[in-house]
């Protein structure tokens, strides 16, 4: 009888520690499976919004190895998904966006709408907070990382710029003179604003007041300093 009773202890023992095992594999595995689904939906937005950054800076002519840095980060997310979902779907949605960014090729004119412009300056400002990340994350220098930044911000002020200077030739192919001014005051305002060195916004500026004064010609006040005084400024105004 004792003996009895001394196996059914060993055998409810035994079961008993088989289901903690048992429990502890499944819920293992639960959490395995999570922290991989969280895992490969953090990849898939940051795989896309790299991807389709990378195609935006191609096509605005942004600096290769700009270009070639955030290739390489796209390049490691990529990796990483190949690894933990080899035949997804969305290892293939992936592979497409890589393509069609590989196949992206400098072209300005696709930013002649209001809404194309926006699209690409989240797509800058995104590209500009990733260097920031790779910064911190020790994948470059800071002071790289700084310059990347100041060449990011510059291409969005340019290219917000070269958008209003085609909207204003379109405008005087039209014969609105009027509005076509206002295009180019803004685009100047624009670069004026510019937080950067002069001599890197002074080209364009030049190029616009041309357009300007074509428009508006300068107003002749008559020889003297407050003659020049006042001409300047209203030039100057945007």
């Amino acid at each position: 009888m004792l003996g009895d009773n001394l196996y059914l202890v060993i055998l409810l023992a035994g079961v008993g520690i088989l289901a903690l095992v048992v429990n502890y594999i499944l819920t293992t595995r639960e959490q395995q499976s999570e922290a991989r689904r969280e895992r490969l939906n953090w990849l898939q937005t940051q795989a896309e919004h790299t991807l389709s950054a990378l195609a935006i800076l191609k096509e605005t002519g942004c600096r290769q190895d700009i270009v070639d840095k955030l290739n390489q980060h796209a390049m490691a997310l990529i990796e990483e998904i190949s690894l933990l979902a080899p035949d997804s779907e969305l290892m293939t949605q992936v592979g497409d966006l890589k393509e069609t960014s590989d196949r992206s090729r400098p072209d300005r004119t696709r930013f002649n709408s209001d809404r194309a412009v926006k699209r690409a300056q989240i797509y800058i400002n995104f590209a500009e907070k990733l260097i920031i990340q790779m910064a911190k994350a020790g994948k470059m220098t800071g002071q790289l990382a700084r310059t990347y930044q100041q060449e990011l911000y510059w291409l969005n002020v340019s290219l917000v710029a070269d958008a209003h200077q085609h909207q204003a030739t379109r405008l005087m192919d039209m014969g609105d003179k009027h509005t076509a001014l206002s295009h180019l005051k803004h685009a100047k305002a624009v670069l004026v604003r510019a937080g950067v060195p002069q001599r890197q916004k002074q080209p364009k500026l030049d190029e616009l007041q041309v357009s300007i004064d074509r428009i508006q010609p300068k107003r002749d006040w008559g020889a003297g300093a407050l003659a020049d005084s006042l001409d300047d400024y209203l030039n100057d105004s945007p």
